[in-house]
């Protein structure tokens, strides 16, 4: 079944008690600004504003260490998971609403629902 999918942004991935603290540091080191400080409404995502080209870019608190990591986004998750996981990438688990995924050399990333924004550049269409 053909897909669609692009790049959405980047998850800055916060081991910490103190969302607010950490928004604030990368709000101020990146140059964005805080445009929801609990995105979800769960208390564990921070979302900037104004991203450059349209990006999501948001901080998560965590249990796991801190690091940051990418969301490829799909009109077909499954799909989407299948088409990398031919290229070498493993699942690691389904979260809510999202594949958690490993690549062959060892990062984790996301393959999250497609976010519609005119903004943003056309994406990649699969077979």
């Amino acid at each position: 079944m053909a897909h669609r999918s692009r790049l959405a942004g980047f998850i800055i991935d916060c081991q910490t008690g103190d969302l607010d603290s950490a928004a604030a540091f990368w709000s101020a080191a990146l140059g964005l600004a805080v445009a929801d400080p609990d995105s979800g409404g769960t208390g564990q995502y921070a979302q900037f504003g104004d991203a450059p080209g349209g990006l999501h870019v948001e901080v998560q608190k965590v249990d796991h260490a801190s690091r940051v990591h990418l969301d490829i986004e799909a009109d077909d998750v499954d799909a989407e998971a299948a088409r990398l996981e031919a290229l070498g990438a493993k699942k690691i688990g389904f979260v809510k609403r999202w594949w958690v995924m490993e690549a062959p050399t060892g990062q984790r990333f996301c393959v999250v629902a497609m976010r519609h924004d005119n903004r943003r550049e056309p994406p990649n269409q699969w077979p």
